[in-house]
């Protein structure tokens, strides 16, 4: 469906704007990521509305999209999909709570995950150079580390559940 969207959005700017230097596949490519995005963002943010945890759903939104930025994970392989499953995540996340002690456990093994797995699945969908990865999870391992300190419960659950998509598991 989104696909669809995009590519149909991607056809109509060409036609309009013929001498526009980007090919309807790149448009259709970054219409996509947007709409992708923003549905997330819409979707997550109307049902925590309704949940009353719309200050944990943003910091979760922003916490896993800072973390994957650095760090990578896995990428579903339909926009509709990773709408339905970014949203159902996040709201789920939102109404869990947590103790002292879990904090602290979901951030050492997101840190531990990180460790081994960071950065993962950027080859394609990123511009740092490959001698730059260590450098990634070394600032992944910090941005998780950081909560050591706040003892955030939203920010670990959204870290570990962050630091689990860059696992790569095998068919």
């Amino acid at each position: 469906m989104i696909e669809v969207l995009a590519t149909k959005l991607a056809v109509k700017i060409k036609h309009i704007v013929p001498d526009h230097p980007a090919s309807e596949a790149v448009l259709k490519f970054s219409l996509g990521l947007l709409i992708n995005a923003t549905s997330i963002i819409f979707l997550s943010i109307a049902i925590s509305m309704l949940t009353g945890k719309t200050r944990e759903t943003i910091i979760i939104l922003f916490s896993f999209a800072i973390l994957r930025q650095v760090s990578g994970g896995l990428h579903l392989k339909s926009g509709l999909g990773c709408v339905i499953g970014t949203t159902a995540l996040v709201t789920g996340l939102s109404l869990l709570h947590l103790n002292g002690l879990w904090i602290q456990i979901l951030n050492l093994v997101g840190i531990f995950l990180a460790l081994i797995y960071a950065p993962s699945g950027i080859e394609k969908q990123s511009r740092v150079p490959p001698k730059f990865y260590p450098l990634l999870k070394v600032v992944t391992c910090f941005i998780i580390a950081f909560n050591i300190l706040i003892q955030s419960p939203i920010l670990a659950l959204s870290y570990f559940v962050q630091c689990v998509t860059l696992i790569k598991f095998r068919r």
